[in-house]
């Protein structure tokens, strides 16, 4: 059974979902990961004898930036943290689970090189007669602080992705009926000879 209607509409849905999740990551903010992850999204459809799949993908890590990831303890999180109170309360994803490769020293030493690429150190509080000073602690100690706040809080979802598709599929459903109907018809094989097609 040929679905061309049916593959024409789900490749401008596809389409449209990636040009709005990059609409949407670039609103959001232009770091170079969500640059990556923008250039990394893709649609992929696959058409088989009696059905078509379509697939939207991207950096693996794509999951974890649309639905966050659930943080391993809150009440942990240090109270100087400007970011503080579980941030993915909801999400299918929890830092500490073991689902996924990598271990907590791997990521506080991105964490360091994060700290140092941005000149993140340690200061004396304000207020005080040395206010706004750096104090001892190398890009390490503050690459562990940190991961372990962000280990213990977690990574607020986006919903890029979400969102983009949700919009998408709101125009979806009525058209891609019409267009499998369509080649259903126009499809004589998928008709028994003897079948009546009034």
């Amino acid at each position: 059974m040929q679905l061309k209607e049916v593959e024409k509409i789900l490749d401008k849905f596809g389409r449209y979902v990636i040009e709005q999740a990059r609409i949407e990551l670039a609103r959001q903010g232009k770091t170079k990961k969500s640059q990556n992850l923008s250039k990394s999204l893709y649609k992929d459809i696959k058409v088989y004898r009696d059905s078509i799949d379509l697939l939207l993908g991207g950096e693996d890590y794509l999951p974890f930036v649309d639905l966050g990831v659930k943080g391993k303890d809150p009440s942990k999180v240090s109270p100087n943290a400007k970011i503080t109170g579980q941030q993915a309360p909801n999400s299918p994803y929890r830092f500490g689970s073991g689902s996924r490769a990598g271990t907590f020293k791997q990521f506080a030493q991105r964490m360091s090189l994060f700290a140092k690429q941005r000149n993140i150190r340690f200061r004396t509080p304000k207020g005080t007669s040395k206010g706004g000073q750096f104090k001892q602690g190398g890009y390490d100690a503050m690459g562990y602080v940190i991961a372990s706040n962000i280990y213990n809080r977690g990574i607020k979802p986006s919903f890029f992705f979400t969102q983009a598709f949700q919009r998408a599929f709101k125009f979806i459903p009525q058209q891609l009926r019409d267009a499998f109907v369509f080649d259903i018809e126009q499809d004589e094989k998928f008709f028994p000879e003897n079948m009546n097609k009034n």
